[in-house]
């Protein structure tokens, strides 16, 4: 993870996300129902359910939205929601992976297919570009407003269980084993630190710079991907040059 900044790539597409905050909603609730459905109402005993809230939180969504999502997977209304994992290669093949929430895996399978077709890329067979990421859990404390010295910090993050601290400007990036990402999270709340983030996500293990004649196709791709209302993330192990961000 040399080098590599998640939060810098996260920033750089905030303002997208932003305009979309309906669909991330959206995208959020059915989250949080597969998680009800799965392990009960209570984010106490379901492991599964306190990470999505947490996730909706970030997202800064309404906590009547939260309630309604809850409540949902918490009775019986008939839909049945599955996670589906698609691979791929992008333009000038980049690696991407999305992992969807869906009610009809024909249909979703139609559209992510569809995505690749229309940008120059490609689905590939289950394993095809995986094994270039690595699970993690991610965590991100802001600079801002942190009375604490920079050592402190990191020796916190590393006594918590962390595997990595990376420290910018305005934020420290914390990686953890998946195993141990909600120790570390509530070791971290327990000591007062004010979470940015908190998931676990899919780190690239090396990315590749989307050439200047590639990036619209690209671009357009993710996109595409991110618009599309059954996908709930879209992991690259790709980045745009710096002047093209």
């Amino acid at each position: 993870m040399s080098g590599h900044s998640k939060w810098h790539n996260i920033q750089g597409r905030k303002n997208a996300q932003d305009a979309k905050r309906g669909k991330i909603f959206q995208r959020i609730s059915r989250e949080i129902y597969m998680a009800v459905k799965a392990g009960g109402p209570d984010p106490s005993s379901n492991p599964q359910l306190r990470l999505m809230m947490d996730k909706a939180r970030a997202a800064n969504m309404p906590k009547d939205n939260i309630k309604r999502a809850v409540d949902k997977g918490n009775g019986s209304d008939g839909a049945n929601y599955e996670n589906i994992t698609y691979e791929g290669y992008g333009p000038a093949g980049t690696a991407i992976i999305v992992e969807a929430l869906t009610d009809n895996k024909n249909r979703t399978a139609a559209a992510v297919r569809s995505a690749f077709t229309h940008h120059g890329g490609s689905l590939g067979a289950s394993g095809s570009v995986s094994y270039m990421f690595d699970r993690k859990g991610y965590i991100v404390i802001s600079r801002e407003d942190l009375d604490i010295d920079e050592d402190t910090m990191m020796m916190d993050a590393i006594d918590a269980g962390a595997d990595d601290v990376q420290n910018s400007e305005e934020v420290f990036e914390i990686y953890t084993d998946p195993k141990d990402f909600a120790a570390v999270r509530d070791a971290l709340e327990a000591k007062d630190y004010k979470l940015a983030n908190a998931e676990l996500t899919m780190i690239p293990e090396n990315e590749t710079v989307v050439p200047e004649d590639k990036i619209k196709q690209y671009t357009g791709l993710i996109d595409e991907l991110e618009d599309n209302d059954d996908v709930s993330e879209v992991y690259e192990a790709a980045t745009l040059p710096e002047d093209a961000e």
